[in-house]
């Protein structure tokens, strides 16, 4: 804390340190401003970054004369001499086409040229985020090749790559300044909720694909680095407003804002501090999907319907089974028990739109103090804090509201030219976040017990019928009796009923989730380039510890905090040969978890740089990846209603342990009472699947029962070859890829259904007495639904290819396209009851057409993508994506005399709305305006 003091007195308080001070501005041929560009003292550490208007402030102990480079991505650099700190620098850099020879570290974990990337790689810097139509530069990452968003929410977007995407994507890890910002309850990244501020971004990497050699389990399907800008070199206070409005049927037209702030200084060649703050705030997508989960075309006026966006009506029952359980109380004739049909029946249910405010926010806070201890790059100290705050809506087995969802960061890190060290730990508090289904369910239950709810049905069902009314006119009589009195949204009665079940825990009488789980995490890196020369080898590790706190409501740690632990250690060795034609790369990497043997991960590659220019550069590599269970794979022990969600680590199985009634007077009699305790063995070792079960009841044929055979989850695996080709021809950049996975151990979800008596027996044991009792508990609703983790022990096969080309064409236009093919092979009908979750579309088309120097000062961009349709599985709901068409595009003007630049902007324009996420709010249109200040 005294630390944060320090900086925060020594950052307002602005104390002065010895300085020289220049400043400049750099421009283009045709005299339009560069952002981004970099200028450098030659011999010297110190440096700057020009702003959006191309000014820049270069602050340095050393005194003139000195000489500076200029540089830029596409512009050839420029050495100029500086004789006087009053000298004004004015300098104009010719344009060069090398967009290939930007410099990236992600790949290998080192410098160098996207050209001779060893695997494929995209990019976005300061420039690119200028240009984005997008929203936010978060939105702009949907442009990039290889990239597939998943919406959840307007600010819950879920990136994934190469197929197998969900928005609780945990084969996608991203880092923002070294550090994993995924929930250390969920596991996955919650988009850029504790993110970057788009005036803070110095780059976004992307390397699509498996990473693991590099990076650990977490980056099995790709991984995203956003790196922000450091005080030393972007200085001053930075600005930017957005005033916005949002379209959707649904939600009508909404008011949009998103506005932060930039602060950075150097105080000297020593210190250096920097704080952001952005905040937005919008009304959410509503999601308005009344389709019935399980069968299409169904509508609410089913008498068993379970809509998408509708809950509370999971809760069902056998309408004639409540009439055998009146008759045996002696409440009705045993007579009318025929009367009924055997048929289920759900209570009636509350639209989500009714369960939430349908606002969403949030609140980004980055403070950071960076100290040179010798007044240079040789090494740096960086202590740094991240707070994000807000509301989103979620969607796992469930759809959850995040509530004043609370997550920070803080790191301590040093590194050096060949070096880093770093720890960090990340923490988040639920707040008043929720189950909206629960939330449905358990208001229901606050006006009245299903108990009573079913029995009204029932009653008043008998007397429609025997008034003569039909078997439609009855289920409607009988609705519409047993919802009198219903709760009503807006009125006092519910809002009263609401607040009670949001603000408690328990998923019996309420919906609320508790968390305060957090990760501590270190890692290091070495390179020994100037100590080994024949070549440049590279070794580190990392090791990293969550502590799971959910007090019992999502994972089985009611009595106490679940800690659980893994590490890794890694090689790398690069050596170039043939006049550096040819590099080569080798890399190992070891992990273990605590509750799985360890795994290797190797990675070999090969760049060939071709041509006179050695501009032709075909790359190829071959690796293997894994990825450990999850947390939740491992320790959730979740109720949803309709199952529960139940981790498999042996001890896990033990601690979740649950007492169910068992349902009628028959039942109580194979059970030996009125109810039964289970624990999670059960599930694993005494249930069918769930698919047989549905056949079952189908059919009425038992020999369709088979008996669950899942194995306790484990490590899943790929082998993952690519190819590539990156050249620069004629003007014309080109970029093609193809790759090819096969995944073994593929981790994914199984349901079951668990008897409460008797034993599970493939055919249903009609020989055996424990396979009948098995069976009886089937035929009268004695039974556990469960959701398990496990494997599937078929081999999955992925591959794909993409094309990304761009091109300068008339004057400045710059005009780019890219296409990905994606596909997967895995025979459905050997695993029927396993869902892989491919939820990629087989092609994607993007294009974008623009021009910064269209008139002096004035720029635009348009940007198109579109997807084909595609099916999209998950525990929630399974259907059908629609392909989709979207264009985005933006209008700017820089105003030199006030240091500013005008944006106006629109995605999907014109465009139909859109859905990416089966559940989620269709996208609509969002038009906006914003104003950046670079003094």
């Amino acid at each position: 804390m005294r630390v944060y003091l320090l900086f925060l007195t020594l950052f307002f308080c602005s104390l002065s340190f010895a300085q020289n001070s220049i400043s400049g501005i750099v421009t283009d041929s045709n005299n339009q401003p560069i952002p981004g560009a970099n200028i450098k003292i030659v011999g010297d550490t110190s440096g700057a970054i020009t702003n959006l208007d191309g000014s820049f402030t270069l602050q340095s102990s050393k005194k003139p004369p000195f000489v500076i480079e200029v540089s830029s991505i596409g512009f050839t650099s420029q050495k100029i001499s500086v004789s006087s700190a009053s000298q004004k620098i004015s300098v104009k850099l010719l344009d060069e086409e090398n967009k290939l020879d930007e410099i990236v570290v992600s790949a290998s974990r080192t410098p160098e040229r996207v050209l001779e990337s060893p695997v494929t790689i995209e990019r976005m810097g300061i420039a690119e985020i200028k240009k984005t139509a997008s929203p936010s530069f978060y939105d702009g990452l949907e442009n990039m090749k290889e990239v597939q968003m998943n919406t959840s929410s307007m600010s819950f977007k879920s990136i994934n790559t190469r197929g197998f995407a969900s928005v609780a994507n945990t084969r996608f890890m991203q880092l923002v300044d070294g550090m994993d910002n995924s929930s250390p309850l969920l596991n996955f990244v919650l988009g850029n909720l504790i993110g970057l501020s788009e005036i803070d971004v110095q780059s976004v990497e992307l390397l699509p694909g498996a990473s693991s050699a590099l990076y650990g389990a977490n980056a099995f399907n790709g991984i995203l680095f956003m790196s922000s800008k450091s005080p030393f070199t972007s200085q001053g206070i930075t600005g930017y407003a957005k005033f916005g409005q949002t379209s959707q049927k649904a939600a009508g037209t909404n008011d949009y804002i998103d506005y932060g702030f930039r602060m950075a200084k150097a105080f000297n060649k020593y210190i250096a501090g920097k704080a952001n703050f952005t905040y937005m705030r919008g009304t959410e997508w509503h999601a308005v999907n009344y389709d019935d989960k399980t069968r299409q075309g169904i509508d609410r006026n089913t008498i068993n319907y379970d809509g998408i966006n509708v809950y509370g009506d999971e809760v069902a029952t056998n309408i004639k089974g409540v009439g055998q359980a009146l008759a045996a109380q002696n409440l009705i004739p045993v007579s009318a028990v025929n009367l009924l049909p055997n048929t289920n029946v759900s209570r009636t249910g509350y639209n989500e739109v009714d369960l939430t405010d349908n606002k969403v926010s949030n609140t980004k806070i980055d403070l950071s103090l960076h100290v040179r201890p010798f007044g240079d790059e040789k090494l740096e100290v960086i202590v740094q804090s991240k707070f994000g705050y807000g509301n989103t809506v979620y969607q796992g087995a469930n759809r959850y509201y995040l509530n004043n969802f609370f997550m920070q960061q803080h790191k301590i890190e040093f590194k050096g030219k060949n070096f880093f060290l770093r720890g960090y730990t990340t923490t988040e508090d639920g707040g008043q976040s929720y189950d909206m289904l629960f939330t449905g369910i358990n208001i229901n239950r606050k006006w009245k017990d299903d108990r009573t709810w079913f029995g009204q049905y029932a009653g008043a069902y008998i007397q429609s019928t025997l008034g003569g009314l039909t078997p439609e006119q009855s289920h409607a009589r009988a609705r519409a009796t047993a919802d009198t009195g219903r709760l009503i949204p807006g009125t006092d009665a519910f809002k009263n009923a609401f607040n009670q079940v949001i603000n408690d825990p328990s998923v019996l009488t309420g919906s609320k989730l508790v968390d305060n789980s957090r990760i501590y995490h270190s890692d290091a890196n070495y390179n020994l380039k100037d100590l080994v020369k024949f070549a440049e080898i590279q070794v580190g590790g990392s090791y990293r510890q969550y502590e799971l706190n959910s007090f019992g409501r999502i994972y089985t740690d009611a009595s106490g905090p679940i800690l659980y632990d893994e590490y890794g250690v890694y090689t790398q060795i690069m050596k170039k040969l043939m006049d550096d034609r040819l590099k080569l790369t080798g890399s190992m990497r070891y992990d273990k978890a605590q509750n799985f043997d360890g795994n290797y991960s190797p990675r070999v590659s090969a760049v060939y740089s071709g041509g006179q220019n050695k501009n032709h550069n075909f790359r190829g590599s071959f690796q293997t990846g894994f990825r450990n269970p999850t947390t939740q794979d491992q320790y959730i022990g979740f109720n949803v209603g309709s199952a529960i969600l139940l981790g498999s680590a042996p001890d896990n199985l033990t601690r979740y342990v649950e007492t169910l009634p068992i349902a009628t007077a028959v039942g109580q009699g194979f059970a030996g009472g009125n109810s039964v305790t289970i624990n999670g063995t059960r599930a694993y070792e005494n249930s069918y699947t769930a698919s047989s079960v549905i056949a079952f009841a189908a059919a009425g044929n038992p020999a369709l029962l088979t008996k669950t055979n899942a194995d306790l989850v484990k490590p899943e695996e790929v082998k993952a070859f690519e190819i590539g080709y990156r050249s620069f021809i004629n003007k014309t950049s080109i970029d093609i890829n193809g790759y090819y996975n096969i995944y073994n151990n593929f981790i994914g979800n199984l349901n079951v259904i668990t008897p409460l008596y008797g034993a599970a027996l493939d055919g249903g044991g009609l020989t055996n007495p424990e396979g009948l009792k098995a069976l009886h508990a089937l035929q009268n609703g004695n039974t556990r639904t469960f959701q398990l983790y496990t494997n599937t022990k078929l081999e999955i096969k992925s591959l794909g290819f993409g094309i990304g080309l761009s091109r300068k064409v008339y004057k400045d236009f710059e005009i780019g396209a890219n296409y990905n093919f994606a596909e997967f092979e895995f025979d459905q009908s050997k695993d029927p009851s396993f869902e892989a979750g491919f939820n990629t579309p087989k092609h994607r088309i993007k294009a974008s057409i623009g021009n910064e120097k269209l008139f002096p000062n004035f720029g635009f961009n348009v940007s198109g993508r579109w997807n084909s349709e595609y099916l999209w599985q998950s525990s929630f709901a399974d259907g059908t994506i629609a392909a989709a068409t979207v264009i985005d595009a933006q209008l700017n003007y820089l105003i030199p005399s006030l240091k500013s630049t005008l944006k106006i902007g629109a995605s999907n324009i014109g465009g139909k709305e859109y859905g990416q996420v089966l559940g989620a709010g269709l996208i609509g249109q969002q038009y906006f305006a914003s104003w950046t200040i670079n003094p």
